[in-house]
């Protein structure tokens, strides 16, 4: 329908990747922030006790809050604490792998639910020093609130995510308090610390603290879950090219990163027109939003030839994180439980395979597989 199409609830939708890899490095174009939420009136989306909560954390602020907010996070996603991670998502991956062999010795097992589920929630929890026990009820409530940054959440799904926000809010607020009473080597401790020191409000600095957990929760979980699955989905989906990266193991990274093109865990993120935004050379009123497809971006012939065909050999190009300065804080673990789960799936299981066609969540901009059950033919 061309590369900037009207979209039917007002604004445009915009699919190729020049276009959109151009808004998102653009500051003529801006997130959805608080100001702009509040607004667009009070029958609408975006008033939504989840999406004012969403409005508060780093991918919902424009600069300059949105620069002073990541120059304190940046240092939980440094080379230092990413290495010191590595082990982490190398035990837990040997863990999770291991159980995942029992499974696979009479029956099929569900990779997803069992592996691609776990394994970042494990990572995020170990990390963030939180009580193993607390695992499964933050991912429930992590599927729960995602809906209110889905495209077009119905009445119902706003409300289940609104109730999932106000518990994550109390399951932070008491982390904190916790964390404040007994201060430790933590992520959560030292992000209490830095905040104090550039913020002399103590109330305003746990609130700050608090955003900066709640948002690398929601992101750590969700969209990795997605990837991991994605990434042995479309791998046992051409067999070949599974067969080719066991002989090439060197080039894993770059199946991941074809897996984020061909099917990114994201595949719309939206902005918002600043005084002075144009989009392709023509002048559009401030204020008025644009639907980033960037998983049809991903798949723009002009950028990729074949751009349908998955092929790890690509050196592919790709908008799943973002650009620009919202480009995701968190893509280089995202990449490394990836990288590591595959490596990992390659040398455990080199006949691995689909049992079944994956089931999926009924949503649109974040991709949600439910289901992706697998068998080793030994």
């Amino acid at each position: 329908m061309g590369d900037i199409v009207p979209a039917p609830w007002g604004g445009h939708v915009v699919t190729s990747f020049g276009l959109c890899e151009h808004i998102l490095r653009s500051r003529d174009w801006l997130v959805p922030d608080a100001r702009w939420r509040q607004q667009q009136g009070a029958a609408t989306r975006w008033t939504a006790a989840s999406s004012r909560e969403m409005a508060q954390t780093l991918p919902s602020l424009n600069p300059p809050e949105h620069t002073h907010v990541r120059k304190a996070t940046a240092a939980m996603f440094d080379r230092r604490s990413l290495r010191a991670l590595q082990h982490v998502v190398e035990k837990s991956t040997e863990t999770l792998t291991g159980r995942l062999s029992e499974r696979l010795h009479s029956r099929e097992a569900d990779l997803h639910t069992a592996v691609s589920e776990e394994l970042p929630v494990t990572v995020i929890g170990k990390w963030l020093g939180l009580p193993p026990a607390d695992y499964a009820r933050l991912r429930e409530l992590t599927h729960e609130q995602v809906f209110a940054q889905e495209l077009l959440p119905s009445a119902s799904q706003l409300a289940r995510s609104d109730a999932a926000t106000e518990q994550l809010r109390d399951y932070f607020t008491t982390l904190i308090r916790q964390r404040r009473a007994r201060p430790g080597s933590d992520p959560v401790s030292a992000c209490l610390r830095a905040w104090d020191a550039l913020e002399p409000d103590r109330e305003a600095a746990d609130k700050a603290v608090h955003r900066v957990v709640f948002f690398v929760l929601l992101a750590a979980l969700e969209t990795t879950a997605t990837l991991l699955t994605h990434s042995v989905l479309h791998l046992l989906q051409h067999p070949r090219q599974w067969h080719w990266l066991r002989a090439h193991p060197d080039q894993v990274p770059a199946a991941v990163e074809e897996s984020l093109r061909f099917d990114p865990p994201t595949h719309v993120i939206s902005r918002i027109a600043g005084p002075g935004a144009a989009i392709d050379g023509v002048g559009v009123e401030a204020g008025s939003m644009v639907h980033l497809l960037v998983g049809a971006a991903n798949r723009d012939p002009a950028q990729h030839l074949e751009p349908d065909t998955f092929d790890v050999t690509r050196r592919a190009t790709h908008l799943s994180f973002s650009a620009g300065m919202h480009y995701c804080l968190g893509a280089s673990l995202a990449r490394q439980e990836a990288v590591t789960l595959v490596t990992a799936l390659l040398d455990r299981f080199p006949r691995l395979r689909l049992a079944r066609a994956p089931e999926w969540a009924p949503r649109v901009a974040f991709r949600r597989p439910l289901t992706l059950y697998v068998t080793d033919s030994r």
